[in-house]
């Protein structure tokens, strides 16, 4: 019996237009040098210290977050709920 697609997995599969944000990532994707901006920046950013402590979030994850929170003003609580309500995000 073949296996059912779960259902974010047939929403993809019927999607047929690419939505303006989607475009608009891809292209940010296509056009910001991350490798070259995340070794700019890596040296500075915060590390685990010998006493420990909490770790910080990867520097990829926060530059990718940092973006878009920037481009479309959104505040620190409504960045965090529109990357747990879009997919494109």
């Amino acid at each position: 019996m073949p296996k059912q697609p779960a259902f974010p997995g047939l929403r993809d599969a019927m999607k047929k237009k690419v939505t303006r944000r989607e475009q608009f990532l891809a292209e940010l994707a296509a056009v910001v040098p991350w490798c070259r901006l995340l070794a700019l920046i890596a040296p500075h950013y915060p590390k685990v210290g010998p006493k420990g402590g909490r770790p910080p979030m990867p520097l990829e994850v926060m530059l990718r977050v940092y973006f878009p929170q920037n481009w479309y003003a959104l505040s620190d609580p409504m960045a965090e709920e529109t990357l747990y309500d879009s997919e494109a995000m």
